[in-house]
């Protein structure tokens, strides 16, 4: 019977340290930044509310949203989708606090969540479309 060695390379080449400092940089430069930097907790929940953006198909939602209220087959026939796609994709933009939901007999309504999801679409499309243009 054979036994496999365990491996005893490291995958990848160690490099410096992650928490020592270039040679050359200025202590005040540094202080006044690291001063200024959000906390983890924040970090952390930015970077999750733009991964939950970065699906184009819940960006679609989201745009279709951003022109007022519908209901989920609404959403699925404007956007050519199933029902069943379109809600999984709603619950996680809920779960995300980026859309609501408002019940009105069998139906549910969705809407985006506040007016900071819309500008953060418009402040998107802005750069996207100054991007283009000056690749034209």
């Amino acid at each position: 019977m054979t036994t496999k060695k365990a491996a005893t390379k490291p995958l990848r080449k160690k490099t410096e340290s992650a928490s020592a400092p270039p040679l050359n940089y200025d202590p005040v430069i540094v202080k006044k930044v690291q001063a200024q930097m959000l906390e983890e907790n924040q970090l952390s929940a930015v970077s999750e509310f733009f991964k939950v953006l970065g699906d184009e198909t819940r960006m679609r939602i989201i745009n279709a949203l951003s022109h007022g209220e519908l209901c989920v087959s609404d959403i699925a026939a404007a956007l050519e989708m199933t029902q069943s796609a379109v809600s999984h994709q709603l619950k996680l933009l809920r779960m995300a606090h980026q859309v609501k939901a408002r019940r009105e007999g069998k139906s549910i309504y969705y809407s985006l969540d506040d007016q900071h999801v819309i500008d953060i679409l418009d402040e998107a499309l802005i750069h996207v479309r100054h991007k283009m243009n000056e690749a034209e």
